[in-house]
């Protein structure tokens, strides 16, 4: 199984509104694509020089092909959904991990 983790650093400006978002559009839409098991969402307890408030965002797949489509069946489209809601107000970075061993 992999780990799919998008961490996002939001602009406090437009948090209240991006975390409503997130929980009631964008984590239900991704898992609407059926390639995720389920979804995460963990507030990063650090606070930031650059400022805004940080969030990691977990999705569990099945397998790396999974995750390959849907970085090319849905990933652009999503992406640029919140590119339009919230321009220039977060920055993000992903990371894939392999899930080697739960206890």
């Amino acid at each position: 199984m992999y780990i799919y983790n998008i961490t996002t650093n939001i602009e406090e400006s437009v948090h209240d509104e991006w975390l409503v978002w997130m929980r009631e559009v964008h984590i239900p839409d991704v898992l609407a694509t059926g390639k995720f098991l389920n979804a995460k969402m963990s507030k990063i307890m650090v606070e930031e020089d650059m400022g805004g408030i940080s969030y990691s965002v977990q999705f569990t797949t099945l397998s790396k092909e999974e995750l390959l489509r849907y970085y090319s069946e849905d990933a652009p489209r999503l992406r640029e959904d919140a590119h339009k809601r919230f321009p220039n107000k977060f920055v993000s970075f992903r990371t894939e991990m392999e899930i080697v061993s739960e206890h």
